[in-house]
């Protein structure tokens, strides 16, 4: 179950570090199996360009899965697994939410840099 949404994050992920590992994505690709067809949040990560893109979609999936978990009967074996994998998949979001911020913030200060360079040192 969110498995799919951890596997689609990481060939997302791919897309956007430029990794080209063709075992590694046809690993990711035979965990997700036919979500990877079906419209949705899983088919939207695997085709992430952004982090921000990435991050987005990666929340749609949460959502989409937090529904499914919800709707698990409270008899259910794999209850218990399933709201593990719920609190894995936050700590992503948690983690995926701070790289995204913390690199707009490193493009944010590049700028600022520069332009305290030519402060010192004026063209």
């Amino acid at each position: 179950m969110a498995c799919h949404e951890i596997a689609a994050l990481r060939i997302g992920l791919m897309n956007v570090l430029g990794i080209d590992d063709p075992a590694e994505k046809a690993h990711e690709l035979a965990e997700i199996g036919d979500s990877a067809q079906k419209n949705g949040p899983i088919k939207a990560l695997l085709n992430g360009k952004t982090l921000e893109q990435l991050q987005r979609d990666y929340e749609n999936s949460l959502a989409h899965l937090e529904e499914k978990v919800a709707k698990t009967s409270l008899d259910d074996p794999k209850l218990g697994y399933y709201r593990t994998l719920l609190v894995f998949t936050k700590k992503v979001e948690l983690e995926l939410r701070s790289h995204v911020t913390s690199l707009n913030t490193f493009y944010r200060d590049l700028e600022e840099m520069h332009d305290f360079i030519h402060e010192i040192y004026p063209s």
